[in-house]
């Protein structure tokens, strides 16, 4: 590919369901390519070049004999039931399986239709239902559905799976295909299918009506007893002047605790996940990049650290990912925060993206995040030090034990030295 380029746009991918936020799944990091300007545009019908041909020699090792794909390719072609059968499908179904090979749901090879949704996915100008889903357990589930979105007020949980999407089974299905039948226009139906393991039940219809989606990622307010409430729902464009903005009013109200609420946050720019936990570790080691089992790059935070020392609670839960999870991770290896809450959705890594010349491209998991002392984060999730449930019952009632324990812990009344299940503080 020519003209490669490092693109610093730390985001989750499960971003484009969100529509109108750029923020993922977790946090992926992607280097994009382009072989030539891509106009979207994708000829009638792929020329196919090298039929029946082996690869070049030295390409691969003896024992795969590539003209085999070009005989599988043709007998495709004659003898398939339905016809005609076309070249350009064949060819981007195979790409697609070579990508999807590896076993890895964040390597993906896109159709030029979900190329181009992709990339606009990056700008953060769509409309749809308001929830980030991710491929995980071999499950296509929801991370979150964010405040005041069609997805939230249809009452979509983390960890919930989507059973179908407008009648359409999602089983091996990947997560741009699903984002690319989500997604719509503003006004416009989709009807999910919802299964949700604590329910016990069959899978149940959800219906939702598509509309643009408008957050502002940074609130926050004054609790009794000189306690910040910050809540950051993802970490997009305006995130860090509104934390800033946060960090400073707070200071001049006398603080003396703070509870950063870090839940159903999927994630975003890498650069404010730097810049946010700065506030509290200024420029220590924030995350480290680990690739084929070696660190090849140690990150720093940035800013001055106006939180440090003041008594800090971290809510997470199953919708925390990626850039939620880095700031998460180094708070506690310093020891600048207690965690609180569930165990974290589990993405870090760090994609290579590229574009090829028919508008199609290919995103590689290249490596992955590692918090400052080295604990994995991808696949695996952080857990809290101190576990509190918070149930679909509480959600239903409006209830919130992992905020009331957390405020208890800061002043006072219940303790962090030891995990529940509770649903109460």
């Amino acid at each position: 590919m020519k003209n490669f380029f490092r693109r610093e746009i730390i985001i989750s991918l499960v971003i484009a369901i969100i529509v109108g936020f750029v923020g993922g799944s977790y946090v992926e990091q992607y280097r994009v390519g382009r072989s030539s300007l891509v106009t979207g545009q994708v000829p009638e019908e792929i020329r196919i070049i090298g039929l029946g041909q082996s690869a070049p020699a030295g390409r691969l090792p003896d024992e795969v004999d590539f003209k085999q794909f070009w005989d599988a390719w043709q007998l495709l072609k004659d003898k398939y039931y339905e016809q005609p059968v076309k070249d350009k499908s064949l060819f981007y179904g195979a790409m697609a399986g070579l990508a999807a090979s590896l076993g890895d749901p964040y390597t993906n090879y896109f159709e030029p239709k979900i190329a181009q949704d992709f990339q606009q996915s990056l700008s953060g100008k769509f409309e749809g239902i308001g929830a980030e889903i991710a491929i995980k357990e071999e499950q296509l589930q929801i991370v979150s559905a964010l405040p005041d979105t069609p997805a939230e007020r249809a009452g979509l949980l983390p960890k919930d799976v989507i059973a179908k999407i407008d009648g359409q089974d999602t089983a091996g299905m990947s997560t741009e295909k699903a984002v690319s039948l989500i997604r719509g226009p503003k006004g416009t139906k989709v009807t999910l299918s919802i299964f949700r393991q604590a329910l016990k039940k069959p899978p149940f219809d959800v219906t939702l009506i598509r509309d643009e989606i408008r957050i502002k990622s940074v609130k926050w307010k004054m609790l009794p007893g000189s306690i910040a409430y910050i809540e950051v729902t993802h970490f997009n464009g305006d995130t860090k002047a509104g934390f800033h903005e946060a960090v400073q009013s707070s200071l001049r109200k006398g603080l003396k605790g703070i509870v950063l609420d870090l839940r159903n946050n999927p994630g975003g720019y890498l650069e404010t996940s730097l810049s946010m936990t700065g506030a509290w570790v200024g420029d220590q080691v924030v995350v480290k990049e680990r690739r084929q089992g070696k660190i090849v790059e140690t990150l720093h935070g940035t800013g001055r650290a106006w939180f440090a020392g003041i008594p800090t609670m971290v809510l997470v839960n199953p919708g925390s990912a990626s850039a939620s999870e880095i700031v998460a991770g180094a708070l506690q290896d310093h020891h600048q925060a207690t965690i609180i809450g569930q165990k974290t959705f589990g993405k870090g890594s760090v994609q290579d993206y590229v574009n090829f010349t028919d508008g199609s491209g290919i995103k590689i998991t290249v490596a992955e995040w590692v918090t400052p002392n080295e604990r994995t984060i991808n696949k695996t999730g952080l857990d809290p030090d101190v576990l509190v449930d918070r149930t679909p019952e509480d959600y239903a009632a409006k209830r919130d034990p992992q905020l009331d324990r957390a405020v208890a812990i800061l002043n006072g009344t219940a303790t962090s030295t030891a995990s529940t299940t509770s649903t109460r503080p």
